[in-house]
């Protein structure tokens, strides 16, 4: 199988940004917050990370490409927001529903690392949420560590 990734064409970028919002939405929403919480947040996010709306210097989306040269997914890949420049991050990686399962999701994070390494970048880190077990399961295989574990029990 061959994966590649495509950095985004500045003309996909917006549709991406929606996208990308929307799935996060998704995934707040079933963490359990409200919509209004949920929109609020995701925004919030997009508008630190790209204030102009286009991407920057230290954040890199690219799409994942199969063998074919079809978007099957996107990576989104940047230095973390602390102040060693040597520390990036995962912060959003999806591989289309129809797609996942045939080893694309595991090929792009490697070749996200690789990228990252080529950047000047000695560690990669990046949050999943609780629920996503596929996701935690191919971190886990990767090498990834819990760095640090979040819990919350509802009240009512």
């Amino acid at each position: 199988m061959t994966v590649t990734l495509q950095r985004i064409h500045t003309s996909d970028f917006l549709t991406w940004i929606d996208q990308s919002c929307a799935e996060y939405v998704g995934d707040l929403l079933a963490q359990g917050r409200s919509h209004e919480e949920a929109r609020r947040i995701a925004v919030e996010s997009m508008a630190r990370s790209f204030p102009d709306g286009t991407q920057n210097p230290g954040n890199e989306v690219f799409h994942v490409m199969n063998e074919a040269d079809e978007a099957v997914g996107y990576l989104w890949i940047g230095q973390d927001v602390t102040t060693d420049p040597g520390a990036w991050w995962v912060w959003d990686v999806l591989i289309n529903a129809d797609q996942r399962g045939q080893g694309y999701g595991r090929t792009a994070m490697l070749l996200g690392e690789e990228y990252a390494r080529t950047q000047g970048a000695h560690s990669l880190g990046l949050s999943v949420f609780g629920f996503n077990t596929g996701a935690r399961g191919l971190y886990e295989s990767l090498g990834y560590e819990t760095t640090s574990v979040k819990m919350l029990k509802k009240l009512d």
